[in-house]
């Protein structure tokens, strides 16, 4: 009897367990400028520390410079990797002023893969790459593709919008997997740029602090964080935070729910 008595109160334990929420996600995408502030400092803590305030699980880093004369010779992602005691990845996209330039990834979690592949550009323009990494989120979350890019600046946007199309036909996949592309794509929201995007991927809206950039002009969204595939995503955040001098963008939050879990 009293195995009975035991076997039913641990399956009634199992019954009145509370479930454990969806795992949540907290990306960041920030335009470094070079570890370069509004205010012509080189300070890479404090760039670090925009970071670690939010608790950012994944970072999308932009203008990322690895032993340039123009960073003194310092490894930018080494240094931004042991303040934030995060694992890094970075993305080449040319060789610059005696060492690299490009793109990079921080993660919470050991990345499984990086792969790093150079968008199609003219001759006369500025490579471009796109950096993916895949993690491990765990607590029942999947497994997470997710990439970090910087599209063309010029003002002719053909060289953006045949990024954008590589980029939709790299990543869009239809088997479910769970894809997140930010980064600082030179757009705006309603460009034809943002709208091949917009056809592919789910775009959440950002609140922002203010309307005005750090250096005194009206500011232009161009930091983005979209999300694949969009029924499987809930959206708790998306926030642009107000940090006006670490760099000359501010960097863009967006706190996702993992919703297939429930």
């Amino acid at each position: 009897m009293n195995r009975i008595v035991s076997a039913f109160l641990l399956l009634f334990s199992f019954w009145d367990r509370p479930s454990l929420p969806p795992p949540t996600l907290r990306i960041l995408t920030y335009n470094i400028h070079h570890g370069e502030g509004t205010d012509g400092r080189f300070d890479l803590s404090r760039l670090a520390g925009v970071v670690t305030s939010v608790h950012a699980d994944l970072v999308a880093l932009q203008e990322v410079d690895q032993g340039t004369e123009r960073a003194s010779g310092v490894n930018e992602l080494t240094e931004l990797a042991r303040l934030t005691d995060m694992h890094p990845a970075f993305g080449k996209a040319m060789d610059y002023l005696g060492g690299e330039y490009g793109v990079a990834v921080l993660s919470r979690w050991p990345l499984l893969r990086t792969h790093n592949e150079s968008l199609p550009s003219l001759p006369d323009r500025e490579p471009r790459t796109a950096l993916t990494v895949e993690v491990d989120p765990g607590a029942g979350a999947p497994l997470l593709e997710f990439t970090c890019t910087h599209l063309d600046q010029t003002r002719d946007p053909e060289n953006r919008l045949a990024q954008a199309r590589y980029l939709n036909t790299r990543l869009v996949r239809e088997d479910g997997q769970a894809t997140i592309l930010a980064g600082d794509l030179n757009a705006r929201p309603s460009t034809e740029v943002m709208d091949l995007f917009d056809q592919r991927w789910t775009n959440p809206p950002a609140d922002d602090p203010s309307p005005i950039s750090p250096s005194g002009r009206p500011r232009l969204r161009v930091d983005y964080v979209l999300i694949r595939p969009a029924a499987t995503w809930r959206v708790i955040e998306s926030r642009i935070i107000d940090e006006p001098v670490a760099s000359d963008h501010r960097p863009l939050l967006v706190v996702l729910q993992w919703a297939a879990s429930r």
